[in-house]
């Protein structure tokens, strides 16, 4: 319902309700004196600091400096916006929460409409549930168990049968006096207008309730047994269900883990059940729908990353390429998207099953970052060696930037678009500033007459100190992933006791397991170790060997290894002028000869 919750409920609820409670439900508390102690939830620790106060009704932690009351623990643990928090303290206690304005009567008759629809819904449930236990369901549940779900799954999910009568439903209903007219408003029943007649929507098909985030059934989505179609049928629009708004499965994945950090857009219920069956339940659905705002906004309220997951056809690319130009402006800084392709023929549920759950995981894992599809959708089918190419392929990514919030991110795509490119990012950002905003720098288009060489990218020049022969490896491998195949089968050409050997085969056996395609992917992986930050300073260092050396260097540095062990006295001195040569600098007659003899020594 529509309208304030008064001030005076809130102090009312807050007052009946036992913080001790709701936090004991959800974090594992030991009574310390007149408080109770635990593992803050909001931050990792080993030794408690969150305490609990029943005196205060109250909670603090002194490792992490969260505090609040019983409504703020739910807003931040459930991830729920205020009033979901009211609401739900107020089931608790089975108080109806008022709204300033709940006079007016057609807000009563609104919330009056909602709960006869929700419970109408919740007995068309329990009707279905009971219904796929009786001799006539054999078919589905011989359906469901050549699926291979669990009964424990198919009760997580509330899963039923609609029998194949016409009026099964129907009838049900009716008898227990709920009118035809409000059944078809709840889209149960059908209603043909040129003969009056009126049957059930759904017939002899394995039954998916539609719950809302506090598991009330909204609707239904039904799976048919025969041959009739569609094969999926929804409920359609009703009072209670918008299909741009509600995700099936979301419910489930919030019961199965109310810590979420990740969740996966798959396309069907079956998808999202069979995943579950699995153990992968941070799994969701959209309901006959593209992925909406809507839809992005809730998801985003309650995890900061989101995983789409398409098939890798045509059809999947261009549903990636929707979802992209709708993710774009809900991408504030702190939150991922990434972007999930399958091998032709295959969906969800037919791959986590011939996989299985961990090698999908990976996949999962090694799902493209926004920003790898971004740039590869927008150079797929151009030959980027023409300017008028580059100039389309800048174009449509620009285009995409601009949809985005101010931030990191934005300014980071801004600086690779510039490092793909050439062109100086100070005439990027002019192009994608807004109207009303100052511009310091003329568009793209150069001053007639006026040849200007192309800047290289922020950060992307030396990071300062010489690379190590180690180094080099790595910086190749993050440059040009692909490059992995040229390593040998065996590991017995690292170096021993080298750290960067160490990080290197990491790298590599990432790199062959799961199929990572760009340098985003790989740094993503080892977020926030001290590793990442050497791949990260590896990455901005600008690689001035020309792409068609590449391979060869790298042939040449693995030989080298093979080879021989570096003498621990001489590495540096060899690392260094090596590395002077990499950057472009000349070496003098001293030097070379310096570098000739050392190699020569190593060399045996």
């Amino acid at each position: 319902m529509s309208g304030q919750i008064p001030q005076r409920f809130i102090d009312d609820l807050l007052a009946r309700v036992d913080v001790v409670e709701v936090v004991g439900e959800r974090v594992k508390l030991k009574k310390a004196g007149r408080n109770h102690l635990g593992l803050c939830p909001f931050h990792q620790e080993k030794s408690p600091s969150f305490t609990v106060s029943a005196d205060k009704q109250f909670y603090h932690c002194f490792g992490c400096g969260a505090h609040g009351n019983a409504l703020r623990f739910l807003m931040e643990y459930d991830k729920l916006r205020f009033p979901e928090a009211v609401e739900q303290l107020a089931a608790r206690l089975g108080m109806e929460v008022p709204r300033e304005g709940a006079d007016d009567p057609r807000a009563q008759a609104r919330e009056r409409k909602r709960k006869e629809g929700v419970n109408l819904l919740e007995l068309s449930a329990s009707y279905y549930r009971e219904r796929l236990k009786m001799p006539e369901a054999e078919g589905a549940r011989r359906y469901l168990a050549e699926r291979g779900l669990s009964p424990e799954v198919q009760q997580a999910f509330a899963i039923g049968y609609a029998p194949a009568g016409w009026e099964a439903l129907k009838r049900h209903l009716s008898e227990r006096g709920v009118a035809e007219a409000v059944q078809i408003e709840y889209g149960l029943l059908v209603h043909r207008e040129e003969s009056g007649r009126t049957y059930d929507r759904f017939r002899d098909r394995v039954m998916f309730p539609i719950r809302d985030i506090r598991g009330r059934t909204i609707a239904f989505g039904g799976r048919v047994l025969g041959d009739a179609k569609p094969k999926y049928l929804n409920s359609p629009e009703t009072p209670v269900f918008h299909k741009g708004r509600e995700l099936y499965g979301l419910y489930e994945a919030r019961q199965a883990n109310s810590r979420l950090e990740r969740l996966v857009i798959v396309e069907g219920y079956m998808d999202v059940v069979a995943l579950a069956q699995f153990g992968i339940r941070n799994a969701v659905a959209t309901l006959g729908t593209s992925t909406s705002e809507e839809h992005l906004g809730r998801l985003f309220r309650m995890v900061g990353e989101v995983v789409f997951c398409f098939d890798g056809d045509r059809a999947g690319r261009q549903a990636a390429t929707r979802a992209l130009q709708t993710v774009l402006p809900q991408m504030i800084d702190g939150r991922q998207a990434r972007f999930m392709f399958l091998p032709e023929g295959e969906d969800p549920d037919t791959l986590v099953r011939r996989e299985g759950p961990e090698a999908f995981e990976d996949r999962i894992t090694c799902a493209s970052p926004l920003s790898e599809f971004l740039f590869e959708h927008a150079a797929e089918g151009r030959d980027l060696a023409t300017i008028e190419a580059r100039e389309r392929f800048a174009s449509q990514v620009l285009s995409a930037i601009g949809k985005l919030p101010e931030g990191v991110l934005k300014s980071l795509l801004l600086t690779e678009l510039s490092r793909r490119t050439g062109v100086d990012q100070s005439r990027f950002e002019a192009l994608v500033t807004p109207r009303d905003a100052p511009q310091d720098e003329p568009p793209l288009a150069a001053e007639p007459g006026r040849d200007e060489a192309p800047r290289p990218a922020r950060g992307s020049g030396p990071a300062g100190g010489a690379l190590s022969l180690m180094g080099r490896v790595l910086q190749l491998l993050v440059h040009e992933p692909r490059l992995v195949e040229r390593l040998p089968e065996e590991s017995d050409w690292y170096p021993g006791e080298d750290p960067e050997a160490r990080l290197c085969h990491e790298v590599e056996r990432l790199l062959r397991a799961g199929r990572y395609r760009s340098a985003q992917v790989l740094l993503a992986h080892f977020h926030g170790t001290p590793e990442g930050e050497r791949l990260a300073e590896l990455a901005r260092r600008e690689l001035l060997i020309p792409p068609g050396a590449r391979a060869a260097e790298l042939d040449g540095l693995v030989e080298h290894f093979r080879r021989h062990r570096l003498r621990p006295s001489h590495q540096e001195e060899v690392d260094a002028l090596l590395s002077k040569q990499q950057r472009g600098e000349r070496l003098s007659q001293e030097e070379r000869q310096r570098l000739m003899g050392l190699l020569t020594e190593l060399k045996g």
